[in-house]
């Protein structure tokens, strides 16, 4: 049985201790086209497929997957880059949505994984985010072409080959999400830990599903709408990262019961009443939590703590810098300003000399 544990561990370890650690890097015998080269030369031979297969094989081995995702990754060239992009737009997007929080998705060394042992509600966060990233770039990868196993959305009410005539190709989620179910594995019905892992990887896939919008183009004489094109396309990311970090704010903690009917385990509120802490069931939409989290305000094992941290004054100082004060620093910065678009092509801007104040929390 595969989980999400695998998939975050590469997910991170690759986006925020440096792409180029997982990225293929360009062999010494590359050359690039100068548009020259008599057209003979241009279909590729037996050995140079032979040497991108090898290459693509390298990327996916480099990754660490599990033996069955391995498997996925290399039986189609396009997984592999599929994959790396989504390590860097979650990853991207997770710091973003946490850039004025004291937990500011910093993973590097021994954070990463003793954040990633216990089961808080930022390792929730990380879950969903990581199998959104995946799914979102996987349905834009077949509508872009770049895979060979899918290509636009297969939609029964829509007609592709008129899609990609007129430019509107669909993204195809549905090949995403069972490409993604697959890749993560089947449901466990036992540990807990490992349930709420896989619902809260769900709740990343649900956000991406429930963002989906009909895109529809009209062609016709003078504009009219004789014929009109539709496809289906995702949300973009960022506001995937954005409802998903309004899911981290109103997580649920949980934890086990037995389904006495088939005694599988099942996800509910916490048997004690905690204070503080809801006794909501769990909706299948809800990020959710076993353990409660540190307060990051000093450097331990999930975190380096808030110490020399910037941030900003009368915001998120007195959150961030967890009622230790913060130091005051001025400094002269250079900008652009007073910028003119200049007929034809240029903008021309004055270089505008102002005097700031920054702000980082003390020790």
């Amino acid at each position: 049985m595969l989980d999400g544990h695998v998939l975050l561990g590469w997910l991170f370890s690759c986006a925020l201790l440096g792409l180029l650690a997982c990225a293929p890097r360009p062999s010494a015998a590359y050359f690039g086209l100068t548009g020259n080269e008599p057209l003979t030369i241009l279909p590729l031979t037996s050995e140079m497929e032979e040497a991108a297969i090898k290459a693509h094989y390298k990327v996916c081995d480099r990754l660490k997957l599990e033996k069955k995702q391995r498997r996925m990754c290399r039986r189609d060239p396009g997984v592999a880059e599929t994959l790396m992009e989504a390590i860097s737009m979650s990853a991207l997007e997770c710091q973003y949505q946490f850039r004025f929080e004291r937990w500011n998705c910093t993973l590097e060394g021994r954070y990463r994984a003793s954040l990633l042992k216990r089961g808080f509600k930022e390792t929730a966060f990380l879950y969903a985010i990581s199998s959104a990233g995946l799914t979102h770039a996987m349905a834009k990868a077949c509508s872009a072409g770049r895979m060979e196993r899918c290509t636009c959305d297969e939609a029964p009410d829509l007609e592709n080959r008129e899609a990609w005539q007129w430019g509107g190709c669909g993204d195809n989620l549905k090949y995403s999400n069972k490409f993604v179910k697959e890749f993560l594995g089947r449901k466990p019905n036992k540990d807990l830990r490992a349930r709420v892992d896989f619902h809260n990887n769900l709740v990343g896939m649900k956000v991406i599903k429930a963002g989906v919008e009909t895109t529809c183009k009209c062609h016709g004489v003078s504009g009219s709408c004789t014929v009109r094109t539709c496809w289906r396309q995702l949300s973009p990311f960022h506001e995937i990262g954005k409802q998903l970090k309004q899911k981290y704010e109103t997580s649920l903690k949980v934890g086990s019961t037995t389904n006495e009917a088939t005694g599988e385990g099942d996800i509910s509120p916490p048997k004690k009443s905690i204070p503080g802490h809801s006794d909501q069931i769990p909706r299948t939409t809800d990020l959710v939590y076993i353990d409660d989290s540190p307060s990051f305000c000093m450097m331990s094992r999930y975190s380096p703590g808030t110490s020399g941290r910037k941030c900003y004054k009368d915001k998120n100082c007195d959150s961030i810098c967890c009622g230790r004060g913060h130091n005051t620093q001025s400094r002269v910065v250079t900008r652009p300003c007073q910028c003119q678009v200049r007929w034809c092509c240029y903008v021309e801007c004055k270089q505008c000399t102002q005097r700031e104040e920054v702000y980082t929390c003390k020790d």
